[in-house]
């Protein structure tokens, strides 16, 4: 005759399981409080070993971060000299004659002052009252 229904069942757990293995959920859940216990501790350990990962990750990350801004910092400070050496190319005062007579003029302005200012009176002083 024809061929018998295909077990409703069967074709969920093929869906839902295709490498065959057991799936948590699909059967009824264990009243054994040991093997809930062990499943609970097993759980912790692989949450533990995934948050040791996770930080094991974050400090390679800051690590490669931290290498990053040292190589720039070092390109930049390379560019520097380079920058230096052109600058140091013009000079900076064109003309020594200015430059001196600017100094005179403040070594002679700083010579005159002190003849300029008058000595400070002294205070009389205050008497206590009576």
């Amino acid at each position: 005759m024809s061929e018998p229904l295909p077990d409703p069942f069967e074709f969920m757990k093929t869906l839902w399981n295709p490498m065959g293995l057991p799936m948590p959920g699909m059967v009824a859940p264990t009243l054994d409080i040991d093997a809930v216990e062990k499943k609970i501790a097993d759980l912790k350990s692989v949450e533990n070993w995934l948050n040791l990962n996770l930080n094991m990750l974050r400090l390679s990350i800051q690590g490669l971060e931290m290498q990053r801004n040292t190589l720039t910092a070092m390109k930049a400070m390379q560019s520097a000299p380079a920058d230096a050496a052109a600058q140091a190319g013009k000079n900076p005062f064109p003309d020594p004659a200015a430059w001196w007579s600017m100094m005179q003029a403040a070594a002679g302005a700083a010579a005159a002052k002190p003849a300029d200012v008058k000595p400070v009176e002294a205070a009389p002083a205050k008497t206590k009252p009576k």
